[in-house]
Formats: C-alpha cells, structure tokens, sequence
C-alpha cells in the first residue's frame, strides 16, 4: 500500500488523525515538560506508531503472541509491548488518548478524549498540539517487491518525498503549528533484509538509499521551514541515528540479539503469529531472551528496542519537537 497517498486521503476526508495512541497510563518522565503548551499528540503513519487501530480480522498484530509483554495480550501494536507512539506521550507527560476508531465506533465517553481526539470530536485548539507524521518504508519495499530497478530507486525516493511533502503541507493547513516527521530507519539492518544471510549484517546498499532519502526528506523540511509564513515548525525526528547507534554498540544497551527477530515462522512457510489450518497448534517460536532481543518480527522492534531507540532520540535533540 502506498501509505503517504493513503494517509493523504484520509487526511482529505476526515480531517482526523489516522492513529492515535493506545489506552495506556502512562508516567510523566520529567517535570519540564509538563508546562508546555503542546499538550496533545495527533500521530499519522504507519505499523510503527499503530496502537490498534489495524481490523482485527486482516492483522497479526491482534494474534498472539503480539502484547506479551504489555498488556500481555494482543492489544494491535507490532511489537510485544509499547511503541515509539507511547514513548513520546511518556515525553510529552501525555496520558496516551483514546484510539481513533473507538472514538469513531462511539465507544468511548467525550470526557475521554481530551488529550487528542478533542480537535476531531469538539474543536480542540490543534495550533497548541504536536502532529508526528511516520513513514516506515512500506513504500520503499513495495517498490522493490515489484522487482523495481535500483538504478530507478533515486527518482522513485524522490516522488515519495514530494508526496510526503504534500501531506505535511496539509496538515499544516489544517492548523499544526508543530510538526515532526520520522527520518526512515535503516531498512537495511530489519530483518526482513537480513535474513537473506542469517541475520549477520546489514544491507548496505538498502542503507545507503535510505540516507539517499532521508537526506532530501532533510532539504525539503528544511526549505518548508524557510517558506512557511504563520509559525509553523516542521522538525525530523532522528530514527536512523538512533537505530544505528543502538545496533552498532548493542552491548551499550544490554542488547545480545541485534538482527534475529524474536518471533519467527517454524519454518519458511509460516511467520510470526501463524498457527495450523485447524488453529491448534502455533506455527511460530518466541525467543527466550526477549529484553535483549531488538527486533520483535522481520520489520518491528521489540519494547526493549524501542526503548533503546528512545533513550538515544531523547540524548540526541528529543527536545526539539516541543519548539
């Protein structure tokens, strides 16, 4: 699926955020930031920010063993426990608002939704929220599955961005007055690309497209900041620096695992959270030492790495998003 034309659809047709975080309290880490203004969090993307807003039916990540370690259940994030999407409400010292579709299935009271879904739901005041837009290279794998030239993957980088582009446009349209987007982590390090060589290193290659990538995503945001005439703020978030550094000194953060996913397919035939035709018997493996495994299945982190991720994003200049 193209997801930047698929968020920008959305977008135009909703006008409400596409993903929203998961119902999980959560600490505040500092009190610096509980007097900023920015006191909501709208998050667009993808699988690496989703908290459940996937149909059950058509994702694995509502199939065990997907939640196992928080909420110990299925729970519709890609990973074991909590994302990148819960880190940064932690951040912002944000209590995770309701998930989108259960403000859209009326599930959930108004009073529930004061830390985001207001702005869908009863005009919150977004020019006083942070939007964080993730692309996690769904379309950069498409490409390539379609057996896409690499000697076309510049120009074709070069179209996703215009998109990308469009889409913050949009959103600031629509009144962010702060937006963040992701950088692409290294797709050559998931492993989805790795385990062509049993999970030993990384696709250079792959990772060199990608800093092909990130570095025009860097010139567009940066002449969008030069351009833009109403205030309005439009930062990177560091996810290919962070990653790297996690992966390239795992030792530094207690990580042993740094390419082999913890969930795996009994062999080539199944993948993470496959079972039999008759539904009896789980046709996947679940590591042991999952705390110091990175990779959760053959694109996601576990909650371990992403916190590693976390903790280098908030050394790095974290603090950049609430300006």
């Amino acid at each position: 699926m193209d997801s930047q034309k698929h968020l920008f659809i959305l977008l135009c047709l909703s006008l409400v955020p596409v993903l929203l975080l998961g119902q999980m309290d959560m600490q505040v880490e500092a009190t610096r930031h509980l007097n900023h203004p920015s006191k909501k969090l709208f998050v667009f993307g993808d699988s690496y920010v989703d908290t459940g807003n996937t149909i059950k039916p058509i994702s694995g990540s509502w199939r065990a063993p997907y939640g196992i370690t928080f909420p110990r259940k299925p729970s519709g994030r890609f990973s074991d426990g909590i994302v990148l999407t819960d880190f940064l409400a932690k951040y912002l010292g944000l209590r995770s608002p309701i998930i989108h579709k259960l403000w859209y299935n009326n599930i959930v009271p108004e009073h529930d939704l004061k830390y985001g879904m207001n702005f869908a739901y009863g005009g919150t005041d977004i020019t006083n929220s942070i939007a964080y837009v993730s692309v996690a290279g769904n379309d950069y794998y498409d490409y390539m599955a379609i057996d896409g030239s690499l000697s076309g993957f510049p120009s074709f980088i070069e179209s996703v961005i215009k998109q990308t582009t469009t889409n913050l446009i949009h959103l600031q349209s629509l009144g962010f007055k702060r937006i963040v987007v992701g950088d692409l982590q290294p797709l050559g390090c998931l492993p989805q690309a790795t385990a062509q060589n049993s999970f030993q290193s990384c696709n250079s290659t792959f990772n060199d497209l990608v800093a092909l990538r990130n570095n025009l995503m860097k010139q567009s945001i940066t002449k969008l900041n030069q351009e833009t005439k109403d205030h309005t703020t439009f930062t990177i978030l560091g996810l290919f620096d962070s990653f790297r550094s996690v992966l390239n000194h795992p030792s530094s953060h207690n990580i042993k695992e740094r390419l082999k996913p913890c969930c795996i397919g009994v062999s080539d035939e199944y993948t993470y959270g496959s079972v039999d035709s008759e539904h009896t018997t789980n046709k996947y493996l679940v590591c042991e030492n999952l705390e110091s495994t990175f990779f959760w299945d053959q694109l996601h982190p576990t909650q371990a790495g992403w916190n590693d991720v976390y903790n280098e994003l908030e050394k790095r200049g974290l603090h950049q998003i609430l300006y």
